[in-house]
C-alpha cells in the first residue's frame, strides 16, 4: 500500500523513528490526491494551513494538529448555509420517495423497458434511503435537532432498513469510528466470511443481503430493551409489507411469490457495490491493537481509504461513504455534501502535514481482494505499530 510521504509502516515487533511521518506497509498500489484546487482556500479565507513552516508541524503533537484541522474545518461549516448542511442531502432523500409512485406504476407495465425502469428505480431509491439515508441518521447528520434525529433515525434504519436504531448506532458510530481499525472493536471483520471462496462472497453473496440483514437485526434485538425490541419489530414489519402490498395492489402482481421476488431483486440491486465499499475502504489498511492504537488524526489517516466520485454511488450511498469517506472519519457529524465541500481542506491540510491520504480506485481494490484474498477475508491481519507517536 503506497501512502503519503513519510518513513515506513512496519509490523509489530519493529521500530520506527519517533518522527510522525507515515507511509507504506504493504504495496497495495493506492494513489494520493491530484493537484488541490483554489476552492480549499477560499474556505477558510486568507488563513495559512500551515503556520510555522512544514519542519516545526512535522514535530507538532497529534491533539494540536486534530484541534487545527477541527478549527479550520469549523470555519467552513460556519460559513455555509443551512442549505449546504442539511438541505441538499434531505432534497436527494426527498426526491428518492417522490420517485417510488412512478417506480411502482412502472412496473405494472407488460413491456420490458418500463418494467425494467421501474426495478430500477425503486432499487436506486430503496440504497437512497437504507444506506445513505440510514447513514446519515445513525449520525445525526439530517438535522441539528436531536429530537428529530432520533424521529429519522427510526424511520430510515427501521422502517426502511429492517434494522434496528440500538445496535446500528452501537456498532457503527460507538464501535466502527470510535475504533477504526482497531483489532477486535472497529476491525470491519464483521464483514469477513471465511468460509465462502472469493468469487462466491464477492459476487454471489451480496444477493442475500436483503434476506441477512431482518435476520441479524433479529438476533440483535436479544440486548436491546423490550420497548426498543418491540418497536423495531413493527417497524421491520410495517415496512416490509407497505412494499408487499404496494406490488400486489398498484404493481398489479399476481403472485405473493413473483411479488417476494421481486422485493429481493429491487432491494439486492446495489448490493454488491455495498459490499464492496465496505470492506474496500478499511481492509487491507494498517490495523492497530487496542492498546497501542495513534492518535485519532493519524488512525484516521491511515486506516480510511477514499474512491473515486461514482454519480450512481454519490447519490444512492452518499459522498461520505464514497469520495469523502476520509473526511467523515475525521468529522462523522457531517453531511455528506459538507463532507464535500471540506475534501480540499482535509486533504491538503493531511498532504502539508506528512500524514496518508489514501485513495485508489474501484477496480483496483477488486482487483487486489480477488489476489489477496485468503490474505485479507480469511485470515488474521498483521498488527501495525507507530513507534513514538501513540
Amino acid at each position: 500500500m503506497s501512502l503519503e510521504d513519510g518513513d515506513p509502516l512496519r509490523p509489530r515487533g519493529q521500530q520506527l523513528s519517533a518522527v510522525p511521518r507515515l507511509t507504506e506497509m504493504r504495496d497495495h498500489s493506492l494513489r494520493t490526491p491530484g493537484g488541490i484546487g483554489t476552492d480549499a482556500m477560499a474556505a477558510v479565507g486568507d488563513k495559512d494551513v500551515t503556520p510555522g513552516g512544514a519542519s516545526q508541524r512535522e514535530w507538532q503533537p497529534e491533539e494540536a494538529l486534530m484541534t487545527e484541522l477541527a478549527e479550520l474545518v469549523k470555519e467552513v461549516v460556519k460559513s455555509s448555509s443551512w442549505w449546504e448542511r442539511h438541505g441538499v442531502d434531505i432534497s436527494i432523500l426527498a426526491c428518492s420517495i417522490l420517485l417510488l409512485p412512478a417506480g411502482f406504476l412502472c412496473l405494472r407495465s407488460a413491456q420490458a423497458v418500463p418494467f425494467l425502469a421501474g426495478v430500477l428505480s425503486l432499487g436506486v431509491v430503496h440504497h437512497t434511503l437504507t444506506v445513505k439515508g440510514s447513514h446519515l441518521a445513525s449520525h445525526n447528520a439530517l438535522t441539528e435537532s436531536k429530537s428529530w434525529g432520533k424521529v429519522w433515525a427510526v424511520f430510515f434504519i427501521e422502517l426502511c432498513s429492517a434494522f434496528t436504531v440500538e445496535q446500528a448506532t452501537y456498532n457503527h458510530v460507538k464501535l466502527h469510528h470510535g475504533y477504526t481499525n482497531v483489532i477486535g472493536l472497529g476491525d470491519s471483520s464483521t464483514w469477513k466470511l471465511p468460509f465462502l471462496n472469493r468469487y462466491v462472497y464477492m459476487f454471489i453473496a451480496p444477493l442475500a443481503v436483503p434476506i441477512l440483514t431482518p435476520l441479524v437485526a433479529l438476533d440483535l434485538l436479544r440486548s436491546v430493551e423490550w420497548k426498543a425490541a418491540l418497536r423495531t419489530l413493527c417497524c421491520m414489519f410495517l415496512g416490509f409489507y407497505c412494499h408487499y402490498w404496494l406490488l400486489l395492489h398498484v404493481s398489479g402482481f399476481q403472485s405473493p411469490w413473483s411479488a417476494l421476488l421481486c422485493m429481493l431483486l429491487t432491494r439486492s440491486l446495489l448490493a454488491h457495490p455495498y459490499i464492496h465499499v465496505n470492506i474496500f475502504q478499511h481492509i487491507g489498511l494498517p490495523m492497530f491493537a487496542a492498546d497501542r492504537k495513534p492518535k485519532r488524526i493519524h488512525l484516521m489517516s491511515l486506516g480510511v481509504l477514499n474512491l473515486p466520485r461514482n454519480p450512481l454511488l454519490d447519490w444512492s450511498f452518499g459522498h461520505s461513504l464514497i469520495s469523502c469517506h476520509v473526511e467523515h472519519h475525521l468529522f462523522p457529524s457531517l453531511s455528506d455534501n459538507m463532507c464535500l465541500k471540506i475534501k480540499p481542506l482535509v486533504s491538503q491540510y493531511l498532504k502539508q502535514k506528512k500524514l496518508p491520504y489514501n485513495e485508489d480506485t474501484y477496480s483496483s481494490r477488486l482487483w487486489l481482494f480477488l489476489q489477496r484474498y485468503e490474505e485479507l477475508m480469511v485470515h488474521a491481519p498483521p498488527i501495525t505499530e507507530l513507534v513514538g507517536i501513540q
